[in-house]
């Protein structure tokens, strides 16, 4: 019997990889076992923040604190757009990232110049290869330009005998259509999973709608989702999609919708919180104050979370037209909730905080984080953050570094990660304070955050236009012993640090006064006169 012969012709490149993947994984099952045993465990899920079940985490977070929540963009990668409520693709194992980036080769390919289509160029290639969703994440979040070639790999992944797709595995190519705005591909995923699909696939379509400023979209899919895709029309399903909206600043939209399905579904108090917070992300103050009056009237009790985005609404006005009322307009919202007997909570002083530190009012913000306790209220993580940046940023950088020993103490430690640190880097670099810089990055990696190119990169930037190229240097070999694809710059040094070349002062020729022009022809005259007399030799002496 012959042979099959591959139709295929494989570059050296890809052939060595394959080579390399074969050398690991021989068996289907093996492979399986490898990465189950290589994957660290999942870490212990935290206790809810009474959040209904419906409601994603990230969602919820946004909802709760929408307008100064510390952004997390790594130190490696900085794709805003891209980022994903999803499993974060960094904590699969080395093995799963190199086959990930076998399968993202192959997908980014030009399908006219391949002689097979991709699901035989894949059962080529990959048959041996065990798929899990893990993978899938992967392979789908480094291929921004694989276009509907996706489509194909899912069939070719439900293909697999020893694959299921799942409400997971079909929210993450939601996600991935819903970000390219191909609404067409995500309706056939939808269509194609149908009965399979659940609240998760429900949340990334709705969230990719209302990111991409299609609202209208989003309020008419509740009432066709349960007839074309099969999703439970419920009051979970109608929360997730007011809050979506009211998150990204379409209130409007939310309250229509609350109202025109009042008889069905009757809003309750989260319901108005949410569309109160939908308004304050808008910055209508006029409407939040409607909306409260008939809550009011509609025996609705204003909760805490509500509060709270007013007193930020309020605080962000003043910020953009009066920055000097801040405080007192403040005091108003504050004086408002002792007078309804609602509480403050760690969110209200995080509010305040963040805001005074955004005026550069560093020192009112010390003092309210010192009074929290009076409120039987106590920092988190987030109050640490936004006040050790702005300590950094007024040049307080003895007392940032003691606000980060105080963090350190409080047991929120595990935020100290090196999007967080990176943070602090930018701050003290543009402050031109790079000696500090430069401890604060060796404190960093004293507590076993590794930093990425995007650290290394600004530090060396910096250095260098301080024009301390051995500094730079060295870190240069340092990020490339710790493996990072580091490449040399051209970083210009900037001309209030470079060295200067002595240059010799030209004496410019002062203008005589009168007095002094008359004494210099005097002399010049006596000499010319002494020029006519005959002068005794010196052998000569005078005879007496």
């Amino acid at each position: 019997m012959k042979m099959r012969k591959p139709t295929i012709p494989l570059s050296a490149l890809h052939l060595r990889k394959l080579l390399l993947l074969r050398s690991f994984s021989t068996i289907p099952n093996s492979l399986n076992h490898h990465l189950s045993a290589s994957r660290p465990p999942p870490p212990p899920a935290a206790p809810p923040l009474h959040r209904p079940e419906f409601l994603p985490s990230a969602a919820f977070t946004c909802a709760r604190f929408p307008c100064f929540s510390i952004r997390h963009f790594s130190s490696e990668t900085d794709n805003t757009d891209a980022s994903s409520d999803n499993e974060n693709p960094e904590k699969i194992g080395e093995e799963e990232k190199f086959i990930a980036e076998l399968f993202s080769s192959e997908l980014q390919k030009n399908p006219d110049a391949e002689p097979l289509p991709l699901p035989k160029r894949l059962d080529l290639s990959f048959s041996h290869i065990t798929v899990t969703p893990t993978l899938l994440l992967a392979t789908l979040n480094i291929s921004p330009d694989a276009g509907r070639m996706a489509l194909d790999f899912l069939k070719w992944a439900k293909s697999r005998p020893d694959f299921q797709p799942t409400d997971e595995v079909y929210s993450y190519f939601v996600d991935y259509f819903g970000r390219r705005k191909d609404f067409k591909a995500t309706h056939e995923i939808l269509v194609d999973g149908h009965g399979v699909t659940g609240i998760k696939s429900l949340e990334a379509l709705v969230d990719r709608l209302v990111r991409a400023g299609r609202p209208t979209h989003a309020v008419a899919l509740f009432d066709r989702m349960e007839k074309d895709y099969g999703f439970v029309r419920n009051m979970d399903s109608f929360k997730l999609i007011v809050s979506s909206l009211c998150d990204r600043g379409y209130a409007s939209y939310a309250e229509k919708m609350a109202k025109s399905l009042a008889n069905e579904f009757f809003p309750d108090e989260y319901i108005c919180d949410v569309l109160i917070n939908g308004w304050c992300v808008d910055g209508k103050l006029e409407e939040v104050k409607r909306l409260v009056d008939e809550m009011y009237r509609g025996g609705f009790e204003i909760s805490t979370y509500a509060y709270n985005a007013i007193l930020d609404c309020v605080c962000r006005l003043c910020r953009e037209k009066d920055p000097f009322r801040l405080q007192d307009e403040a005091q108003n919202v504050l004086i408002e909730m002792e007078r309804n007997g609602v509480p403050r909570d760690v969110e209200t002083f995080n509010v305040l905080i963040t805001n005074l530190c955004k005026i550069r009012k560093t020192e009112e913000a010390m003092k309210l984080f010192s009074r929290m306790g009076e409120w039987g209220c106590y920092p988190n993580e987030t109050t640490f953050l936004v006040l050790i940046k702005s300590l950094y940023q007024a040049a307080r950088v003895g007392e940032g570094d003691e606000m980060i020993d105080r963090m350190k103490s409080a047991g929120y430690d595990d935020a100290l990660d090196k999007k967080a640190y990176y943070e602090f880097l930018k701050i003290l670099c543009g402050i031109e304070r790079i000696d500090h810089a430069l401890s604060v990055f060796a404190k960093m990696k004293e507590d076993g955050c590794e930093p990425g190119i995007k650290t290394y990169d600004l530090l060396m930037g910096k250095l260098c236009a301080h024009g301390r190229l051995d500094k730079a240097n060295v870190l240069y070999k340092d990020a490339e012993s710790n493996g990072l694809p580091v490449e040399p710059k051209a970083y210009k040094v900037d001309p209030r640090f470079a060295k200067k070349k002595p240059t010799a002062v030209k004496k410019e020729k002062k203008r005589e006064t009168l007095p002094e022009k008359m004494a210099r022809k005097r002399r010049r005259l006596r000499k010319i006169r002494l020029s006519f007399v005959k002068k005794p030799k010196r052998a000569m002496r005078r005879a007496y």
